[in-house]
């Protein structure tokens, strides 16, 4: 009889997903406050290569997620800092 899990990792540590689930459902169990950060946009779920991935996307089993800060871009004319 084979597991009704699947083995993903977020930041390194292990858990045991439900097949169906998703990064974000990954991310709960990691934690809530991550999760609330996930869904305020306040930080990026990536994958292994520190690509973004959406929060939705489905899980298989092996997945390596990475939480980083979601850093706003600074739109102002770089070479502006220079001018002072």
């Amino acid at each position: 009889m084979s597991d009704p899990t699947m083995r993903v990792f977020v930041n390194g540590k292990g858990y045991d997903a439900a097949p169906g689930g998703t990064a974000l459902d990954a991310v709960t169990m990691h934690g809530a406050a991550d999760a609330s950060a996930v869904r305020e946009g306040t930080m990026l779920v990536t994958d292994s290569r520190g690509l973004p991935i959406p929060a939705d996307m489905p899980l298989f089993n092996g997945a390596v997620l990475r939480l980083i800060p979601n850093r706003e871009r600074d739109t102002s004319d770089p070479a502006a800092r220079f001018e002072e």
